[in-house]
């Protein structure tokens, strides 16, 4: 079985594969960025053993991180557990994406990994949403990486008003029984999950602008999307595995036999 970590700045998210592709599990752990190899082979060990897996199935790994002082840690844990020295999502690395950027190794390595799971299983033109600890929003057309959008996410908003308006609430992110608020919960509830589905449904008619036109899909994906999704006012496919299928598949590419040419 093929393992897939993907390490964000919040959340890190572990998938085991089978051979043929299918995804075995998906597990959500807490990003510790101070961790040490020993602390990741632990909460690693606990997904293996919640799940009925072992250790001792992994064939392969591929690892993404955002979170460059933990990611030696998190391939030492990998290794220790599995014996195998995970693939680094990073230069060298072939994806098969067409990236138009000044500086390839500026976009993240998880954008790439959706944007590769999205061309394969989306319509183009098609416009990837990833919101996490940022929102991103990316215009792909076919395989090739137009550009990207990067704004501050939707638990970031709310924590910077908590910590800098003495007198607003830290508060869950939850839509309210209505769109004016009659207190500073819902007030705040209001502007958090209505204004971002704003934000959202505005910047994807700038892209579609940019676009020349209606895109064919928008995908999103991050565990922040549900609750903001079903009010945006676009049509938006939610894919809370994009980015495991992405690595997978990426994982598959630089694995696979290369065939002569003219074989």
């Amino acid at each position: 079985m093929i393992l897939a970590v993907d390490m964000g700045n919040s959340v890190t998210t572990v998938g085991m594969f089978s051979e043929e592709g299918k995804l075995r599990f998906r597990s959500e752990l807490p990003t510790v960025k101070g961790g040490t190899q020993d602390q990741y082979a632990i909460q690693l060990l606990d997904v293996f053993r919640l799940h009925r897996c072992s250790a001792e199935d992994v064939t392969g790994a591929i690892l993404s991180s955002v979170v460059p002082p933990a990611t030696a840690a998190l391939c030492g844990a990998v290794r220790f557990l599995t014996g195998k020295a995970p693939m680094v999502m990073g230069p060298g690395v072939r994806t098969g994406l067409n990236i138009k950027s000044d500086l390839h190794a500026q976009l993240g390595s998880d954008i790439v990994a959706f944007s590769i799971a999205a061309a394969e299983h989306y319509p183009s033109p098609l416009i990837v949403i990833d919101m996490g600890t940022a929102v991103t929003m990316s215009l792909l057309r076919g395989n090739v990486y137009e550009g990207c959008i990067i704004m501050p996410g939707v638990c970031l908003s709310v924590e910077a008003l908590s910590q800098e308006a003495a007198e607003l609430p830290h508060i869950s992110i939850q839509a309210p029984a209505a769109l004016l608020g009659h207190n500073t919960v819902d007030a705040m509830r209001s502007g958090v999950v209505y204004g971002s589905a704003s934000m959202i449904d505005g910047m994807i008619d700038r892209v579609e602008e940019v676009n020349g036109g209606p895109v064919a899909a928008v995908v999103a994906t991050g565990s922040n999307a549900p609750e903001v999704l079903h009010y945006c006012k676009h049509t938006i496919v939610y894919d809370a595995d994009l980015i495991l299928h992405g690595l997978y598949l990426i994982y598959r590419k630089n694995t696979a036999p290369r065939q002569r040419k003219g074989s």
